[in-house]
């Protein structure tokens, strides 16, 4: 299978994850050796993540020129994507401990589907911003427009991820996944400050 062929199954999948997350990773987890999916997945959904939340900070720097939407554009996609990292295994040992059947990689997959799914919302979320910045140029009205984007597209997120896991795992309870999403907003909150995302 070459390259090219590769990319294209990559950028339909992410097709799927937006539609249908909970049908992608438990396509993964049933895969066989005879109908392995794609290589690309992995990579692919990263990188929709990182862009996704790439655009929407470039947006959050406008009001600082080429260099504060550059820094914005890197430090936005930075503070999320540390605060998962950081998180991540934490899911997988304790969810393991507690009986869940699922793969360090079934689960990595419904972790970052829901991150690609987050970063499609904020890149759809970038008019918005935009708009309040342009209409609105004072920064206690970024700062709330950004708030409840933030918190807007971490409520579609929890809905995905509480949807993939019972999906994978359909009789566990789903406390855990909520207490896990809990530790990863707190991470990502306390991060995306230390980063200065909402420093205008």
């Amino acid at each position: 299978m070459n390259l090219a062929h590769e990319i294209r199954l990559g950028v339909s999948e992410i097709g799927v994850a937006l539609r249908r997350p909970e049908e992608l990773v438990v396509r993964w987890r049933d895969r066989t050796p005879e109908a392995p999916p794609s290589h690309a997945l992995f990579p692919m959904l990263l990188a929709n993540a990182i862009l996704g939340l790439a655009a929407y900070g470039l947006v959050m720097g406008m009001d600082g020129g080429a260099a504060g939407m550059l820094g914005h554009a890197v430090r936005a996609p930075l503070a999320c994507g540390v605060a998962w990292s950081i998180a991540l295994p934490a899911l997988y040992i304790i969810n393991t401990i507690l009986g869940s059947r699922l793969d360090a990689s079934t689960t990595a997959l419904a972790a970052l589907g829901t991150v690609s799914f987050g970063a499609l919302a904020m890149l759809a979320s970038v008019p918005i911003r935009w708009f309040f910045g342009l209409t609105l140029p004072y920064r206690e009205v970024r700062l709330a427009v950004d708030l409840l984007v933030f918190a807007g597209v971490g409520v579609s997120m929890i809905d995905v991820f509480l949807r993939v896991m019972k999906a994978l795992e359909p009789d566990r309870s789903r406390l855990f996944a909520l207490l896990w999403l809990g530790l990863v907003a707190v991470i990502g909150g306390e991060l995306l400050v230390l980063f200065h995302v909402f420093d205008f």
